[in-house]
């Protein structure tokens, strides 16, 4: 994740960590979605083959997660700024719960 877009989400208040700051760079995705769920994070990732068919699994295992928001590497660190912001106005994070979005029906202002 670019830092300098979790310190621009920092700076307007949102409480964010990454993986590499968690020092869980090796763990499997699925060790990743849980461990964000158990600290009620939504996570955040590029991955969407991997993160769309987790987010399957838990459906299909009537798992519950935090919410899985999935982005495109081709956005501008503004660009995402602006759609994780419209995003957070539009669901609170109990609506995030068990839900996969991508942040591309998220367009800016």
């Amino acid at each position: 994740m670019d830092h300098r877009f979790v310190t621009s989400l920092r700076a307007r208040g949102v409480d964010v960590t990454t993986v590499g700051e968690l020092s869980r760079t090796g763990l499997s995705d699925e060790e990743q979605l849980a461990i964000s769920t158990e600290q009620q994070r939504v996570f955040y990732t590029f991955n969407v083959g991997d993160f769309y068919q987790l987010h399957s699994l838990y459906m299909t295992e009537n798992r519950n997660h935090s919410g899985i928001v999935i982005s495109t590497q081709d956005y501008s660190i503004g660009e995402q700024m602006r759609r994780v912001l419209k995003l957070m106005t539009t669901k609170s994070a109990k609506d995030m719960e068990n839900q996969l979005v991508f942040l591309s029906a998220y367009a800016g202002e």
